[in-house]
């Protein structure tokens, strides 16, 4: 193979690897069978459901696709300024693609919402309970892309009907009478379920089965 066609395959390799993890990138989420949720005690506070956004990016070869959920409700137990407990129900038909071009809100959006991945008419709400809430100790082979993260939060995420237990390094601050946390971090959709086009042998229509979780809360008691 001559020196020439030898650069172009290189560089093909390299921009098709390049194009398989154009996706952003959180925390490795680790994943689990179901936990018993934790005692709630304390005092409760309320999500914000108008200010608090869950937004999620599922991506592909040459593609990404992020979007966001609304919280129908979220409840978070605190006592001595810890977090002991939190039940979360998001509203998957709230489903707001970002990218506003007609394509997208007339073929993604419903494609996201079907039986292929989110199945809304059949599910029309996640829930995620919280199991475990405790510090987060970052050390060389584990450090958090969470700025400020100081807690490990675990929890059971129901999706579709599949129960698994989440855990991922989370930035809570708690000051006066609001509690405010944020997480970035991966998991695999193909845990509950979703495994539509991550056959890699589907070339440019591959998509992968990372899906890039960001939470936004904030709470008031």
């Amino acid at each position: 193979m001559s020196t020439l066609k030898t650069s172009a395959l290189a560089i093909a390799v390299a921009i098709s690897i390049m194009a398989c993890n154009n996706g952003p990138k959180g925390d490795k989420a680790k994943i689990s069978e179901e936990q018993q949720a934790s005692a709630s005690t304390g005092e409760t506070f309320r999500v914000d459901t108008a200010t608090s956004r869950i937004r999620f990016t599922g991506h592909g070869i040459g593609k990404s696709h992020p979007g966001i959920f609304k919280l129908n409700y979220g409840n978070v137990s605190v006592a001595n300024q810890k977090i002991t407990g939190g039940t979360f129900e998001i509203n998957i038909k709230s489903l707001d693609v970002e990218q506003k071009d007609d394509m997208f809100q007339s073929k993604l959006k419903p494609h996201l919402l079907s039986g292929d991945f989110f199945d809304a008419d059949k599910f029309g709400t996640a829930k995620f309970e919280i199991t475990k809430v405790e510090p987060y100790k970052p050390d060389s082979k584990d450090t958090s892309l969470v700025k400020g993260a100081n807690f490990n939060i675990s929890g059971n995420l129901t999706l579709k009907n599949v129960t698994k237990n989440v855990t991922f390094p989370a930035n809570v601050e708690l000051a006066d009478n609001t509690l405010k946390a944020k997480a970035d971090f991966d998991i695999d959709r193909r845990q509950w379920q979703m495994n539509y086009g991550n056959d890699k042998t589907l070339g440019d229509k591959f998509i992968s089965e990372t899906v890039n979780i960001e939470l936004d809360l904030k709470a008031i008691k």
